[in-house]
């Protein structure tokens, strides 16, 4: 981790001789840039310049306690434990802020819930995913928004994809990446026997508009008509809109709005973050083994989770937690479960840096 910081306070310095450079000035969009960057690591560089000035001093006064000197020696030694405390306070300072990743403090994120192995018990089970989640933002005082949803025709969904906004939400909505199991008796099961069936959740930061530079000649646009459950037209007009980004072929289909122009910004938005969530996943790959043992490491091919219905029980798999509470987590009370999430994490982290002597 030290490492990490270091190379975080680096870059911030690069940063703040940018930001008075006359040719950064003279350019407005890479000033803008430049300007946010500093700013997502203004907190954390600050903190780790003190924890150095503090590991500083230790080093000084440290020498100090060697001295022959009785009342010098004991002068040094209580300033030594003050400074220690001091450092142990920044390093859980720090810490904080890296749990969660370079992103864990973004306000925005963009979920998406998608139907797996199950049927219409699945699109049902995606359902109450949704429902979840909504409630759960409700309770954070969260904004939560449907860009886009697929139902079936029992009331499921095949997909949807969600905005939220507000305090350090991806941070702790990372944590929802993965599949999810779900074991209950359906509603339309006659004979009572539990049925498994599965949903797939991922979270992505949703990147500021400087960040990820989309130009239309970037991607291809397609027009066509929206469809409901079953693949009846829903409206006349043709207001869908498909985006195909060129480079990547990463693909974005929205319907959900009646205007053409609504449905467009919506795509856009879902395009840019998951071509920044490509990029993120593009930085990870080159350091292999970075975050490989945290639980918020965001993938979507690990079953994170079961949902045992008539045990009233939920397990995380990742931290072996199990809570027999389902019935007040799936209600949105979800913060219990996430804050175990991330105190795992956070030791983690703790012991992979080590001690500080």
């Amino acid at each position: 981790m030290r490492e990490k910081l270091e190379e975080k306070l680096s870059r911030f310095e690069e940063l703040e001789a940018m930001i008075i450079d006359p040719e950064v000035l003279a350019n407005s969009q890479q000033l803008a840039r430049v300007m946010r960057e500093h700013g997502s690591l203004m907190r954390l560089a600050s903190t780790y310049r003190n924890f150095k000035k503090v590991i500083d001093e230790i080093t000084e006064v440290d020498e100090m306690a060697q001295s022959s000197d009785p009342e010098e020696r004991e002068m040094a030694e209580a300033e030594l434990l003050e400074l220690k405390k001091q450092r142990e306070q920044i390093w859980e300072e720090l810490l904080d802020m890296t749990v969660g990743g370079d992103d864990g403090n973004r306000n925005r994120c963009v979920m998406e819930i998608r139907a797996g192995i199950g049927g219409d018990e699945a699109a049902l089970f995606a359902r109450d995913l949704y429902e979840m989640y909504k409630k759960y933002a409700e309770l954070r005082n969260w904004k939560c928004e449907v860009l886009n949803v697929r139902s079936t025709e029992l009331g499921g969904f095949k997909e949807i994809i969600l905005a939220f906004k507000g305090d350090r939400v991806y941070g702790e909505l990372q944590y929802e990446s993965g599949g999810h199991r779900v074991q209950r008796v359906p509603k339309t099961e006659t004979k009572g026997r539990i049925h498994t069936s599965a949903a797939t959740v991922a979270v992505l930061p949703e990147p500021e508009d400087v960040e990820i530079n989309l130009r239309p000649e970037d991607y291809r646009k397609d027009i066509y008509h929206a469809s409901g459950p079953g693949g009846q037209h829903v409206n006349k007009t043709a207001s869908a809109v498909r985006l195909t980004h060129l480079e990547t072929g990463v693909t974005v289909a929205m319907q959900d709005e009646t205007s053409q122009h609504k449905n467009l910004a919506k795509a856009l938005r879902v395009l840019k973050t998951r071509l920044y969530e490509q990029k993120k996943q593009e930085e990870h790959e080159k350091r292999a083994d970075e975050r490989k043992t945290l639980v918020g490491s965001g993938d979507r091919s690990q079953r994170i989770r079961t949902y045992n219905f008539p045990e009233n029980r939920l397990t995380d798999h990742r931290i072996n937690a199990t809570l027999y509470k389902l019935d007040q987590i799936i209600a949105g009370e979800l913060q219990p479960l996430t804050n175990l999430l991330i105190d795992h994490d956070r030791t983690q982290l703790r012991d992979s840096m080590g001690g500080l002597d």
